[in-house]
């Protein structure tokens, strides 16, 4: 990638020796285009998109339908996304695709006898967000694919009725959640066999009632959905369940085109998403830290370099935790991302221990200088100069747990992302503010963190993740070690991982890292949790000189790359 090669490449092989529990190769090459996706099936659908003539926005959209009937406990048209898009003619998008809460919402809706009860915020009706993803589609399809909705609707809908074998990540996740799934009939009647146990790697599962709903969009348009049908039947459902979303929620939705928030990083432009996604924000801000340490000189891996990351990343979770939310109801400061506020942040970093944090920092102009008003990612580019990065969403593992009856729609349980009391963490720890509490029509904040990397104003490098908030801190690692150390987007995935979210105080970090080094970083102080792997993340890379592409999924998960 042109950034000090020989220096580079000896680091990117030292770095090698220290590489992620799974080490499989599934670097795919293109000339033409390429796309990175979780499933093999979503990766082949975008690459029939581009044999029909579709560029990398069709591409992506074929990839999301896709998803939703293979990955459907990861996203879905019944969660949310956000889809940055960089056009052929250089201008760069950012759609807003976000779970809104409905109208009916409070601050105070999770509270019961004076506690707050998160568990109303992940299963069941209250737990769903008005979804928007559908829209998001079907607008960049719109302005920018050369293929129609409908088609693609329709490829996925013959994936759904016809069935697929179910792979060892969806398996696990069906029996992780079979007993939340077995609560509702709709879901239970999808998802679990007749005897209420869960399919295993290998079966077949057919889902007829989502390829009926993908048919029918494709027939009467986005209209079904947010105007018709399945807008009607949600409000059914809910007003029998307890639940707040109605007709009226789906009809008011809309999608926010945005400003992306653009930084540099080394030579490097660094293009994210803005609020309310977090990611693109403490990405950026997480590498305005780093940039005064000369993280080339440290060894990929080592004690150091782990200890100097995760202190950024520590000091950005704690300003996420105050500061961040819908900026169309909260005043987000943008000086969370300068080069100035960082500067001081990097000046709280120690190298020889970790540093308490005991609060937030105080960005430059908080209060006047703002932006306007489980998981998984995609990637996709093509010759012409088109590249998607998009993440899309239905929260944990089948959103909320809830099929609407006779559509095959898993709703998200997008409303645990809300602060659901300042102080009370959700499901993945996070703690929030006043800024991302509940309110009607407000988007939860995400950490969602699709990015796209530019050299002297070209495209050369995506990614995206999966995991929660980890995915800051995957996207912060995969850029760093692409950067910094020279490596290709597949070695840059393999690495190990390491997250910090500030609180809880503790380091997560995965058991690859040998244990000499945990040694030390304890000895510097760092509580570490260890785990078997973090997340999922996809990445694609155009060679400026060679004008061909790459693409590598996560070794971790059982995805797929392609080229064209």
């Amino acid at each position: 990638m042109g950034l000090g090669i020989t220096r580079g490449l000896l680091l990117a092989l030292a770095a090698l020796a220290i590489t992620a529990t799974v080490s499989r190769s599934d670097i795919a090459r293109g000339s033409k285009g390429i796309v990175s996706t979780v499933h093999p099936i979503a990766t082949d659908a975008a690459t029939r998109a581009f044999e029909r003539g579709g560029n990398a926005v069709d591409a992506a959209v074929a990839a999301a339908l896709t998803l939703g009937v293979v990955d459907g406990h990861d996203s879905g048209i019944g969660g949310g996304c956000f889809m940055l898009i960089r056009t052929a003619t250089g201008k760069f998008v950012a759609l807003d695709g976000r779970e809104k809460a409905p109208a009916a919402a409070t601050r105070d809706m999770f509270i019961r006898k004076g506690k707050p009860d998160p568990a109303l915020a992940q299963t069941g009706a209250l737990a769903a967000g008005v979804p928007g993803a559908l829209l998001v589609y079907e607008h960049a399809l719109n302005q920018y694919g050369r293929l129609s909705l409908d088609s693609h609707l329709l490829a996925a809908a013959e994936i759904a009725e016809q069935g697929f074998s179910i792979d060892r990540t969806y398996a696990n996740r069906l029996a992780a959640t079979a007993v939340e799934l077995r609560q509702f009939e709709s879901s239970r009647k999808v998802f679990l066999k007749p005897d209420g146990s869960p399919y295993k790697a290998g079966e077949i599962l057919r889902q007829p009632d989502l390829a009926a709903s993908y048919r029918a969009i494709a027939e009467q348009g986005t209209h079904w959905f947010y105007r018709g049908d399945f807008a009607q039947a949600t409000e059914s459902w809910m007003r029998k369940n307890g639940g707040l979303i109605t007709a009226e929620d789906f009809t008011n939705y809309k999608f926010v085109q945005r400003e992306p928030l653009r930084t540099t990083y080394r030579s490097y432009e660094i293009v994210g998403f803005p609020p309310p996604s977090s990611g693109g924000v403490h990405v950026a801000q997480i590498l305005n830290m780093l940039e005064p340490f000369n993280l080339n000189g440290m060894v990929a891996n080592s004690a150091e370099f782990i200890h100097v990351v995760a202190e950024a990343m520590k000091l950005a979770f704690a300003d996420r935790a105050h500061w961040v939310g819908d900026p169309d109801f909260a005043p987000v400061p943008r000086g969370l991302a300068s080069k100035q506020y960082a500067a001081g942040l990097s000046q709280r970093i120690h190298l020889d221990r970790a540093t308490p944090v005991p609060t937030h920092g105080e960005p430059p102009n908080a209060s006047s200088d703002i932006f306007k008003k489980h998981t998984t990612h995609f990637s996709t580019a093509d010759r012409d100069g088109n590249w998607v990065a998009c993440t899309a969403t239905v929260n944990t593992s089948f959103g909320c747990k809830v099929v609407v009856p006779g559509t095959g729609i898993v709703l998200n349980n997008q409303m645990d992302d809300f602060s659901i009391q300042p102080g009370v963490s959700n499901y993945f720890g996070l703690i929030g503010a006043e800024a991302n509490a509940v309110a009607p029509g407000k988007r939860p904040l995400s950490s969602m963190s699709p990015t796209i990397v530019l050299k002297d104003g070209k495209p050369v490098f995506s990614v995206g993740a999966a995991g929660g908030p980890t995915i800051i801190s995957q996207a912060a690692l995969a850029i760093i070690n692409v950067i910094d150390f020279g490596m290709d987007n597949d070695s840059a995935l393999k690495q190990p991982r390491f997250h910090h979210q500030w609180a809880p105080d503790e380091l997560r970090i995965e058991k690859s890292v040998p244990a000499e080094v945990r040694a030390k970083l304890e000895k510097r102080g760092h509580k570490l949790k260890v785990v078997d792997s973090m997340g999922a993340a996809q990445a694609i890379a155009l060679d400026p000189e060679s004008a061909s592409f790459t693409g590598a999924p996560d070794p971790r998960g059982e995805g797929k790359a392609a080229g064209f």
